[in-house]
């Protein structure tokens, strides 16, 4: 009979979302400065940049593919309408491509780009635009910083989200390999005959009509679905973890059983515990990024 994975008490959940949370803080208060300085710095210019070729925006249209082809003039014009508007909800909204390509070869293109931001135009950050004016020196040095502070910022948000969820992987595969596994290339899991031999792993891959963050072949050839998730709050929690994690669990355990299936959560950050017992309930393993040996010790077990 296969090692059933652990399911935690309330009180060892508990335990492990606190000592996340407290290592969530020290990192935080840890971050450099420096990062959102240069970031900022960068962004100014690009700022200043737009609004002295555009005089102050009001010749926004003249060589709109020229500006829009140029990366740095892309993001800034994306961030003059309030709230900004994501490459994303632009490529739909403008009904527009974003390459620089693309946005250089046709001029009708990029100026139904500026005309869907200007639609949306931040009126608190540059009133002088709507008012038919030239902005005073006060108003354009308050829309330069504001606006650059705005980017700066989301830059800095979504590294850190990229990094820790980089590291948290890294740290897995780092610990699956001192355990004695084997790194195998990434591949689409049809069936579990697909999935890596015993005493190997992959990271990324489709397994079944879901990806997981890393995909383990346990000792005793049940596969472990690890997905990592990084949570800077509470709110996040319930997206990163129960509508995501617990739903890709619930799949997996239909597609491929749940005598053959471990789907697993790697967690740092800052979880409720009533989340952590709803995705437990749910099917999925849960494990700590500040105490991986629980897991190196159970992937252990799996041998007997």
């Amino acid at each position: 009979m296969s090692l059933s994975p652990p399911r935690w008490s309330t009180e060892e959940l508990e335990a492990g979302r606190r000592k996340a949370i407290e290592l969530f803080r020290q990192n935080r208060m840890a971050e450099p400065l420096e990062d959102y300085l240069a970031h900022f710095q960068e962004v100014r210019e690009a700022v200043e940049n737009l609004l002295e070729g555009t005089v102050d925006l009001s010749r926004l249209h003249e060589d709109a593919a020229g500006r829009l082809g140029d990366r740095a003039q892309q993001e800034v014009v994306r961030y003059l309408a309030g709230p900004p508007i994501s490459a994303d909800d632009l490529k739909v909204i403008a009904d527009a491509r974003l390459s620089a390509t693309a946005l250089t070869a046709d001029e009708q293109m990029a100026r139904r780009v500026i005309d869907t931001v200007l639609l949306g135009l931040d009126r608190e950050r540059f009133p002088w635009v709507g008012e038919d004016r030239e902005p005073t020196e006060t108003e354009r040095a308050a829309a330069i910083t504001s606006t650059a502070a705005l980017i700066a910022a989301r830059r800095v948000l979504t590294a850190r989200a990229n990094e820790a969820k980089g590291e948290q992987e890294e740290k897995v595969k780092a610990a699956l390999r001192a355990e004695g596994f084997t790194e195998a290339a990434p591949r689409t899991i049809a069936t579990l005959h697909d999935a890596p031999g015993a005493g190997e792993f992959c990271g990324e891959s489709l397994f079944g009509t879901r990806k997981a963050d890393i995909i383990i072949r346990l000792w005793d050839h049940r596969v472990m679905a690890l997905e990592c998730k990084v949570s800077n709050s509470s709110t996040n929690s319930v997206k990163r973890l129960n509508n995501d994690a617990a739903v890709k669990a619930g799949i997996w355990i239909d597609e491929f059983g749940r005598a053959q299936t471990v789907p697993a959560a790697m967690l740092a950050g800052v979880f409720k515990r009533h989340n952590l017992e709803q995705a437990q309930d749910r099917g999925l393993t849960l494990w700590w990024s500040h105490d991986l040996d629980q897991m190196v010790k159970w992937i252990e077990k799996t041998r007997d």
